[in-house]
């Protein structure tokens, strides 16, 4: 069977722990440096101790360390690999193709979706050029990824939940053209979620304070087995800056919706070992989104925005019925709590929010009276903080166990304990001791068996138990049974350190021609070793990075998103191009390329945006 892998986002140690109770074959984390969210950086002691318990359930960890690098930063970059494969990490994830020059520990390298992962051309060089993971691009189609899969052998990564960017990965250069902070370098500031004018050449307003570039969150939650028939192996959720709760739950959904199919189907397997008991059920409507989209899996929709609001919106709560003195009635099925959070689109466009102080039977009273302003009844109230599930996410939620056969047997001076794991590590221990025939049989076979099987806090549950001797038994005192429970688990949780498997690959140079003769700025080569790399594989002219030239006059955004086509502009003879984006006082001019079904966004001044 085909081994399946849910890949979860880590924050810290706390999330990335929580990731694995919660079903998480593998997380990915920040190392110190050197990662694309510069803001979820962790020590290598927590990283460590990360891989230390993930581990146990034969789970893995990867470093984000997919930052474009500078000439001084490749030696810090090479030593902190080196560190991140002694504290037990089973792979990193980049971007820079200088990386791949330097004197690397032999730890398997996986190639980041900001390495622009749109052709089959460009994922078989990075195949040959020895990745042992590649991160498609999350514009592709479901089409797509069957062809790229259908002729390649590296298992293939896709995002299945989480926040988008409307710019291809690696493409994007607003943040470092107008604030100075590289999205490659880990720095974005988000440009893509700020509210925007749309005008024509003539200066007539087709849209106004919109966040035009703010994409719905994806959600393929309802497409897993048609991604698994088009040959993918990870399935990725993205949120390396939220929090547990988030982690917790959007873990949890996905794992819940994969083992029901693998249930199904003898054709594949969770990559990592253990069962899940769950103490609450999940819902993606309960934690951050923006709205859901499946966004270009089955070609380009028109759902797939958020203008309203670049913030979380929540799940539909229903409509506001009657607006009191200081208090609304909001009427539908939602049964609300004191703490929620609801939020709405007020009568003047704005996107507002408040905390419900008080419920009492159906009426909802704020925090404070203005809060409420900007309401009329109609309204569509959503609810982005549903205060009891949050609380609830807040406790013990899950627990994660390996299932385990144990038997017990007569020896000449005493007795063996056997146990063995899902996994079929197997540990026999021998305990001599006085035996003394048991005066109820019965009575003190079920106590052996309840003791034995007290697996409590451990990493195991018990599948099986047997006594392996005839109609006699024996009276063992319970502080004997306890002392070889504790030794065996102890004895098999080393046993299955001892015996797992790291994901271990030696970098060899390689040569073989890379898809194009040229790179431009798009290639972000940023040092010297990137631009070797490239060199060894047939490219005969390399700019460098836009972060190092500083480029004017080019594209800052490559995007498939169409204002267009999304606010219903194509064809029309009344307006007049080109278009341009206006934030505060910067223009931004945008063109179409239709052919290749692409909006690309340029600059049009050199003042400082941000």
């Amino acid at each position: 069977m085909k081994k399946i892998e849910l890949l979860a986002p880590a924050k810290n140690l706390e999330c990335g722990i929580e990731a694995v109770k919660h079903g998480a074959d593998a997380v990915y984390i920040g190392a110190p440096k050197f990662g694309a969210r510069a803001a979820a950086g962790n020590s290598l002691q927590d990283i460590e101790l990360l891989a230390s318990y993930t581990h146990r359930f034969n789970a893995r960890v990867y470093i984000t360390l997919n930052t474009i690098l500078t000439d001084k930063e490749l030696g810090e970059a090479q030593r902190l690999i080196w560190d991140l494969y002694h504290a037990g990490a089973d792979a990193i994830i980049v971007q820079d193709m200088g990386i791949l020059q330097l004197d690397l520990p032999p730890i398997a390298l996986h190639a980041s979706t900001q390495t622009d992962n749109r052709s089959l051309e460009k994922v078989l060089f990075l195949e040959k050029a020895g990745f042992s993971q590649i991160v498609l691009a999350r514009e592709l189609s479901v089409n797509a990824i069957k062809q790229i899969a259908s002729q390649v052998n590296t298992p293939l990564e896709v995002f299945v939940h989480g926040a988008l960017c409307v710019c291809y990965s690696g493409q994007c250069y607003m943040s470092e053209a107008f604030g100075g902070r590289s999205a490659n370098r880990g720095e974005c500031a988000q440009c893509c979620r700020l509210p925007y004018d749309l005008v024509d050449v003539e200066g007539n307003t087709l849209a106004k304070n919109q966040y035009l570039l703010s994409l719905k969150d994806l959600n393929l939650s309802d497409y897993l087995e048609e991604l698994l028939h088009a040959g993918v192996s990870s399935f990725k959720i993205e949120g390396r800056l939220k929090d547990a709760a988030y982690v917790k739950n959007v873990t949890a959904f996905y794992r819940k919706k994969l083992d029901d199919i693998f249930e199904k189907s003898n054709k594949y397997q969770k990559s990592s070992s253990g069962t899940v008991f769950y103490s609450f059920q999940p819902n993606l409507q309960k934690t951050f989104h923006r709205g859901s989209t499946d966004y270009f899996l089955h070609g380009r929709n028109i759902d797939i925005t958020s203008f309203d609001t670049a913030k979380s919106k929540g799940e539909f709560a229903g409509k506001v019925s009657k607006i009191g003195n200081n208090y609304i009635v909001i009427e539908g099925n939602t049964m609300f709590h004191n703490g929620d959070g609801v939020c709405f689109l007020d009568t003047k466009g704005n996107f507002n929010g408040f905390r419900i102080n008080k419920v009492e039977g159906e009426r909802l009273f704020p925090t404070a009276l203005h809060e409420i302003e900007g309401l009329e009844t109609g309204t569509e109230m959503f609810r982005n903080l549903d205060f009891d599930f949050i609380k609830t996410l807040e406790k013990e939620t899950a627990k994660r166990k390996i299932a385990v056969d144990l038997s017990l047997s007569e020896l000449p001076n005493g007795f063996m304990l056997n146990a063995c794991d899902e996994d079929n590590n197997t540990i026999s221990l021998s305990f001599e001791t006085k035996k003394e025939e048991a005066q109820d049989a019965e009575k003190a076979a079920e106590n052996i068996k309840n003791q034995l099987s007290k697996l409590g806090n451990t990493d195991f549950h018990k599948r099986s138990f047997r006594l392996l001797w005839g109609d006699a038994c024996f009276f063992i005192p319970n502080s004997l049974l306890s002392d070889w429970r504790r030794k065996i688990v102890e004895a098999l949780s080393a046993k299955r350190a001892d015996n797992y498997v790291f994901l271990r690959k030696k970098i060899e140079p390689t040569t073989h021609p890379y898809p194009t003769r040229e790179l431009t700025y798009l290639g972000n080569v940023h040092n010297e070793k990137a631009k070797d790399f490239y060199t060894q594989h047939g490219v005969n002219e390399i700019a460098a990075s836009f972060e190092k030239e500083k480029i004017t006059n080019v594209p800052l955004m490559f995007t498939k998103h169409c204002l267009k086509f999304s606010l219903g502009l194509c064809g029309r003879s009344d307006v007049k191009e080109p278009l341009f984006l206006i934030y505060r006082n910067e223009k931004l001019r945008l063109e179409f390329d239709c052919n290749l079904c692409e909006m690309r966004i340029q600059n049009t001044s050199s003042n400082i945006l941000l």
